[in-house]
């Protein structure tokens, strides 16, 4: 079962230029403020808020952050965030998800046309890229102190579809009905993800020439690089020539 996945074929290696801990850390604060305020700031009964708050540790942030804006959420001072999808092409028909929470549909609308004009692609409706990308369960662990043959067959027997160590990771893919399940069994294993939650993976990736994929590249960072967006998914195939060509 350990092998190449899908998810490792669109995701770039992390490095200096995704370690942007502050950005990281304001993505992850909406996201908590959100689940939050919809399901109340008790973790063990607000599903969203535990992933939520999982993902904060798997990032390093400080337990106060943690604490702050879970209690702001709770108050009269909390921004109303809404989630906000966004469907487009990129250089070369690459296809584009980016999912944002926003507390300004407008401002955030106007920055992702503006930024899909600026960079040489095009915004589409919403439910056009549907058929290209299926939602699955993700986890990322650090391959540190685990054996992970050890592991491997639990997380296959709670509903593991995908188990690729690639170095000092390992990437756990499931179905989205499973992705309770499995959690609960790296609970159960004492292992904590670094990062946890449903994905959008393309049922096919495409190859492009380096240059191109450069450009897609550019766009994507753009995007990522907003405070609304939480998320960019694409179909860009990584393969090893465009990683080295991106480090």
């Amino acid at each position: 079962m350990s092998g190449h996945s899908k998810w490792s074929t669109i995701k770039r290696k992390k490095g200096a230029a995704d370690a942007k801990r502050g950005k990281a850390f304001t993505k992850i604060i909406k996201e908590i403020s959100l689940a939050a305020r919809e399901g109340g700031g008790d973790p063990e009964t607000n599903p969203r808020l535990r992933l939520a708050i999982q993902n904060a540790k798997g990032a390093n942030m400080p337990k106060e952050n943690i604490e702050r804006a879970i209690k702001k959420a709770a108050g009269s001072e909390s921004e109303n965030y809404s989630d906000i999808t966004f469907e487009g092409y990129g250089p070369g028909g690459i296809a584009v998800f980016v999912e944002c929470l926003t507390d300004n549909n407008n401002r955030t609308v106007s920055a992702i046309r503006a930024a899909f004009n600026r960079h040489g692609g095009n915004l589409g409706t919403n439910g056009s890229l549907s058929f290209l990308f299926e939602r699955k369960g993700i986890f990322t662990i650090p391959n540190e102190g685990i054996n992970p043959e050890d592991i491997e067959l639990d997380l296959i027997d709670a509903g593991a579809q995908e188990f690729e160590v690639d170095g000092d990771r390992i990437t756990v893919t499931c179905a989205i009905h499973d992705f309770g399940n499995v959690n609960k069994k790296l609970i159960d294993l004492g292992i904590e993800p670094e990062e946890a939650g449903l994905k959008r993976i393309p049922n096919d990736t495409k190859k492009l020439d380096v240059d191109t994929a450069k450009k897609v590249m550019r766009l994507i960072d753009i995007l990522e690089d907003d405070d609304d967006v939480q998320n960019v998914y694409h179909n860009l195939e990584i393969t090893d020539e465009i990683a080295a060509a991106l480090e």
